[in-house]
């Protein structure tokens, strides 16, 4: 299979095991957001300001992803990840169950704490067992098998949704979820041997530059995922129906190109590849913020969604300036000063739309591109000093 060419016979085990999760997680996770919205409004009933009291409590688990450190202390981290997509795939599984705001929230935060726990994980194992050449390879595969899931889900929900009810429609993705933790739980990691991760919940030093491209890369993430599809439907009038063919079309794109992505950072080099997705998107986001066609509108969302997965060049910059033991405690916390952004971006992009005109928020982005993209002058540097 091509997910496996080139890969050692010994790390084999642990890119299935890997690969299984990844599409549990996944799973789950796509599965409820794509029908989230319309759960709540036409199922639940639930008002606008009820619906966005749970999406704003869904985010916090990723600000609180340094908190899966302590669980290090009595769980390995390959069970913890197992477990996590079992969690994520419970709160799907769940949540088509209880129509109700109460419920919604709990089953919701469930899922929402199994997906940013594994996410966090999916990282450090990666860096941990596979070397500064393979790392790459397997993040680029991954993230293309997480794109042909998400177009599979997304064309279930699509095939399905007048058939079955919504009880059904979280349960089916919300089971292959729990299935699939559930064999990585009882199918424990080996042929591969990982270091020994200290279980350090401070930021250090060493790891600056690091945390500040995950700090803009978030603000980044957020206004392309909450904003770009609402400038669509506002400005342009775009259609669920529209939405959702982009949507499909944007994950098979992803599905052919995400696999490129580590050869490409082997080719390139972290540095020059970061520029190159920073320079594009503050390209982008100016097209947001001036374009009135629809059609360099859809183009520029594609662009934004291919080079955002250049973001794995931050993964694998970390792993050659970082002790190996340190993998797992500063995914976590890399994971918690990314997702500070999406706590406070929303809000202020949504009263700067308001108050300020939707060209705003994409200006602003372009600022935050342009500060990540003058922080990657410094990343050679620190390859040399710290690797």
């Amino acid at each position: 299979m091509a997910l496996f060419s080139g890969i050692p016979g010994s790390k084999k085990n642990v890119l299935l095991f890997m690969a299984l999760l990844n599409i549990g997680s996944t799973v789950s996770m796509q599965g409820w957001s794509m029908l989230y919205n319309n759960f709540v409004v036409n199922e639940a009933g639930l008002s606008a300001a009820q619906s966005g009291l749970v999406q704003g409590l869904r985010e916090v688990p990723g600000l609180l992803g340094f908190t899966l450190i302590f669980f290090l202390f009595f769980i390995r981290e390959h069970r913890l990840a197992a477990l996590s997509v079992m969690a994520a795939g419970l709160g799907t599984m769940l949540t088509g169950m209880f129509p109700h705001f109460a419920p919604i929230i709990c089953t919701s935060m469930l899922m929402s704490f199994g997906f940013h726990y594994f996410e966090a994980m999916n990282n450090s194992l990666a860096i941990e067992h596979f070397d500064l050449e393979q790392t790459p390879i397997v993040m680029g595969r991954l993230r293309g098998l997480v794109a042909g899931c998400s177009l599979m889900i997304s064309l279930f929900v699509f095939a399905f949704s007048g058939m079955l009810g919504f009880a059904w429609l979280f349960f089916v993705p919300g089971a292959i979820g729990v299935a699939l933790g559930l064999f990585g739980l009882l199918h424990p990691l080996t042929g591969s041997s990982a270091p020994e991760q200290k279980k350090r919940v401070l930021p250090q030093a060493r790891y600056w530059l690091f945390y500040a491209l995950n700090l803009l890369q978030g603000g980044r993430r957020i206004i392309f995922s909450v904003f770009a599809v609402f400038l669509m439907v506002e400005q342009f009038g775009f259609s669920v129906r529209t939405v959702s063919l982009l949507f499909m079309f944007n994950y098979a794109v992803n599905w052919v190109f995400n696999p490129m992505v580590g050869k490409i950072i082997n080719r390139l080099g972290e540095s020059r590849l970061l520029a190159i997705e920073y320079a594009a998107a503050l390209v982008i986001f100016l097209g947001y913020a001036l374009t009135q066609s629809p059609a360099l509108l859809v183009l520029l969302y594609v662009l934004d969604s291919l080079t955002l997965n250049f973001s794995i060049a931050m993964r694998t910059f970390f792993q050659k300036i970082a002790r190996p033991e340190d993998a797992a405690p500063n995914m976590a916390i890399a994971q918690t000063i990314n997702h500070v952004p999406a706590v406070c971006i929303p809000a202020l992009g949504g009263w700067m739309w308001v108050a300020l005109g939707y060209r705003s928020v994409f200006l602003f982005g372009a600022v935050l591109t342009a500060a990540s993209l003058l922080l990657t002058r410094f990343i050679d540097r620190e390859i040399r000093i710290k690797g």
